[in-house]
């Protein structure tokens, strides 16, 4: 007897969809297709030589260590280093109030694994990160979507939403994923007083808080809450999640979540269950690379090579896409985003684009109530200047025909919320 395996699943799959950014890669993977689809790095920019002089001195000082188990909350060294790094921030921390993952999407799932029952309610910025809703989806939580401008979480409806009593806040304040807004001081210092005076907590997301091309560097929510009780060591109402993924390699997988040391516990328990720990090799390696000054140094470098990439992205959408487009100046991180006249469908968009062998993500996978159908995620930083100048204006060929043409430029504005 065949099983049917499909009458098999738990309810819970229901809710589980697989990513339209991954999908969508495997249809760009070709090299003839310029892709702004993956919020990939610069591949040409990892520090390979460091990795492999780094590998080495692992396996010839620590090798049977390296290579055996470990701790569930991650190898000491690297927790600390990790803990010195944050305190440049504002962020002060021990090494017990660290969880090392395997990713910051590892980070997600367990924070809904420990936290998330059925239909409880998690505030998400409109759109938000794609990967955190698929993470909580699985967990049957309900979504309540606050609208963003270009300076972040629009505040009125922020409180409004806040009397749905929703588990936690989900946040990304810096160049977030995927419209490229930083939230501003004003609306970071509303965000922390209202979650704290609501006594909701605050999940904060800042895998590009490193990469800032512009202005001045803003604190993170998670210091500003510190600040409003004892400013000392951890305390307070935010779990900030980070990662190397941005600044050294997304093929580490490796990234780690900051919280009150009974919160840690309790997501190391649920890690236990789910991968033991993550690779103690790879902890010890990455640990290699970034001491003695090295991980500045190579963030400086990525930063300069970014902004180069963002900038001609920006000069390129204002001399190829058609009029009635919108587009954001993100002042770091990876993305932008553009948004189009209403009545077009970026989807409809995206299929005329691969025929021109060129690539974006469509802007409704990023909304949790299917909206957004007119928007669009365009990824800078993996591609050369030369390559973004042919992309887009592959892209702002297929925009003209079906916008019909115009001789206006597009404008830079606000995202529409």
């Amino acid at each position: 007897m065949n099983t049917l395996w499909s009458q098999r699943f738990a309810q819970r799959t229901q809710r589980m969809h697989g990513s339209a950014v991954r999908e969508l890669l495997k249809l760009t993977a070709h090299p003839e297709v310029i892709s702004f689809a993956g919020g990939l790095p610069a591949s040409e920019l990892f520090p390979v030589k460091e990795f492999e002089a780094a590998t080495a001195r692992v396996l010839s000082e620590h090798g049977p260590q390296a290579l055996q188990y470990g701790v569930t909350e991650g190898w000491p060294k690297l927790r600390e280093m990790i803990a010195r790094h944050m305190a440049r921030y504002g962020i002060l921390v021990n090494a017990e109030n660290i969880l090392i993952t395997s990713g910051s999407q590892q980070a997600l799932d367990l924070i809904g694994k420990v936290f998330v029952n059925p239909g409880d309610r998690i505030l998400v910025e409109k759109p938000t990160y794609l990967g955190a809703l698929q993470a909580w989806s699985a967990y049957q939580a309900e979504f309540i979507g606050v609208p963003i401008d270009q300076n972040g979480m629009l505040p009125y409806p922020l409180e409004s939403a806040l009397r749905a009593g929703p588990k936690f806040i989900y946040a990304l304040p810096n160049f977030q994923n995927p419209t490229g807004a930083t939230l501003n001081m004003e609306r970071r210092t509303e965000l922390v007083r209202l979650a704290d005076r609501n006594g909701v907590p605050l999940i904060e997301d800042d895998p590009y808080g490193q990469l800032r091309y512009e202005g001045a560097h803003l604190p993170p929510l998670v210091s500003i809450d510190a600040g409003r009780r004892n400013g000392k060591l951890y305390s307070g109402n935010v779990i900030y999640l980070s990662t190397f993924s941005k600044t050294l390699a997304p093929g580490l997988r490796l990234a780690w979540v900051v919280a009150p040391v009974e919160v840690i516990e309790r997501l190391a328990q649920a890690k236990q269950g789910s991968d033991l720990h993550t690779s103690t090799f790879v902890q010890m390696v990455a640990y290699e690379v970034a001491r003695g000054g090295f991980l500045d140094r190579h963030v400086r470098h990525i930063r300069a090579v970014y902004r180069q990439r963002r900038d001609a992205m920006l000069d390129t959408l204002g001399r190829h896409f058609p009029a009635g487009i919108r587009w954001t100046k993100p002042h770091g991180g990876l993305f932008l985003w553009a948004t189009l006249p209403p009545g077009i469908d970026a989807s409809d968009v995206l299929k005329a684009a691969l025929e021109q062998k060129v690539a974006f993500v469509p802007g409704a996978s990023f909304y949790s109530d299917g909206s957004g159908t007119g928007t669009m995620r365009l990824n800078y930083s993996n591609s050369t200047p030369e390559r973004i100048e042919e992309g887009i204006r592959r892209l702002g060929s297929v925009l003209r025909v079906i916008l019909k043409p115009s001789r206006q430029s597009g404008r830079q504005l606000p995202i529409s919320a």
